[in-house]
């Protein structure tokens, strides 16, 4: 944490330790971040002046109803990049490309950008036409970008469901998996459950029949659990031989949940095998997107070196999102095989059959649903974009027909994404 504050030019530097949970609260009292971190605020003998709602010790900020305060935002994007994400264990570490791939600048100003920069808990706004970077805005100094920077790692939240889809993608055409039709036979750890025999279109267009077993509406807890880990964080044996064990399949419906990618991933992995899962992660990233720095694939709490299990979690920057999306992109117009797979996705696409009372932002925003990525976006029917959303409002929306791509990275959802995403997409400023 000393490093974290020199670095990112705290006004107050103060010696402290980090390791310890208790006995060094009064040492952390400057410091609002550690102060909750390491649970101070329950120490009745100590009192600290901060404004910070933890919300009860969720590891995130609600999504829904919550209005956090500055320190309460800066406390969470500490969490998000010290804490609780960063000392996962990594499945993989894709390392620098030798030769990234270098961005083209022709930028403008845009004044609902930059006001929404200064009041909201935006992080990054890009904007990617003509082969071109046009607007790239990142949070002021005397907000966040003290903190966040070109070379800030962030979660992708469920961004990483549609990079998941597209390195199955480049499975496929590298001949690990015969096709999107092909089914999870062969695959025994799955081989008491719903998903055996079940056809991958079906399992990442989020129609695998396994509503019921989830126990809310975004599918992050399993129904009748008992494990201390969210889904997010299981390793795929262990939900297979405890909760879905004899699962049958149920009715043919669009239900979301966070296990479905996590079990895409791991099943290409033991198509694929270890080694040229890595190789396969390399070619993508290193290769092809260009990335500029170091990616992480989280591995899952549950998970350990005798029992791995990837998530489909990823840490990277700005700008090497950006990269994977002009990657789909530059697949997309040129029409390789990866750009077929993104087309065969779009052709095979399913309706959400959701009633949203929300059409503020990309999740709810979209009307259907194919291969991990949310489509039809609200006034565009008819046109090949795709919308990859994340929660706290991480998003990337790929404009195929027009060749633009919009991103946003946030600490939170409380941003006008219809303004300055949604509107710059659908009419083109």
């Amino acid at each position: 944490f000393n490093i974290w504050l020199a670095k990112n030019e705290f006004t107050e530097y103060y010696k402290v330790g980090f390791a310890e949970p208790t006995g060094k609260c009064k040492d952390l009292e400057k410091f609002s971040h550690l102060w909750y971190y390491n649970k101070c605020d329950k120490d009745k003998k100590i009192k600290g002046n901060y404004n910070v709602n933890t919300y009860n010790g969720r590891s995130e900020i609600p999504e829904k109803g919550a209005k956090p305060n500055y320190e309460t935002l800066l406390y969470y994007y500490w969490n998000y990049t010290n804490g609780n994400w960063f000392n996962k264990a990594k499945y993989s570490i894709i390392k620098a490309s030798e030769s990234p791939y270098r961005f083209e600048f022709n930028l403008r100003e845009d004044k609902n950008v930059k006001k929404q920069m200064q009041k909201t808990a935006l992080l990054s706004y890009l904007l990617f036409e003509d082969g071109k970077i046009v607007i790239d805005e990142l949070s002021p100094k005397n907000k966040f970008g003290k903190v966040f920077t070109n070379e800030s790692r962030y979660h992708s939240q469920s961004v990483g469901k549609s990079i998941a889809s597209y390195i199955l993608g480049h499975a496929i055409c590298k001949g690990h998996i015969e096709s999107i039709d092909a089914k999870l036979n062969d695959w025994p750890l799955v081989k008491n459950s719903l998903y055996h025999n079940q056809k991958i279109i079906d399992l990442i267009n989020m129609k695998a029949g396994d509503e019921k077993y989830f126990a809310d509406g975004m599918g992050n807890t399993l129904a009748n659990s008992s494990s201390q880990y969210s889904v997010t964080n299981r390793t795929i044996s262990s939900v297979m031989k405890k909760e879905l064990k004899g699962s049958k399949k149920s009715r043919n419906k669009w239900s979301y949940n966070n296990l479905l990618p996590h079990l895409i991933l791991n099943y290409l992995i033991f198509k694929a095998g270890e080694d040229d899962f890595q190789s396969l992660l390399d070619d993508i990233f290193r290769k092809k997107v260009g990335i500029e720095y170091e990616t992480i694939l989280v591995m899952g709490e549950q998970a350990t070196s005798n029992n791995k299990s990837t998530t489909s979690t990823f840490l990277t920057t700005r700008y090497d999102y950006l990269r994977v999306a002009r990657a789909m992109l530059q697949d997309w117009q040129n029409d390789t095989c990866e750009g077929k797979y993104l087309k065969s996705l779009y052709e095979r696409k399913v309706k959400k059959n959701y009633d949203y009372s929300d059409k503020k932002h990309a999740f709810t925003n979209t009307k259907s649903y194919g291969g991990f990525f949310h489509l039809e976006p609200t006034g565009m029917n008819k046109r090949h974009i795709f919308v990859m959303d994340g929660y706290g409002g991480q998003t990337l929306m790929i404009d195929f027909d027009k060749g633009r791509i919009v991103t946003t990275m946030a600490i939170h959802r409380d941003f006008n994404w219809m303004k300055i995403a949604h509107s710059v997409i659908k009419k083109g400023k």
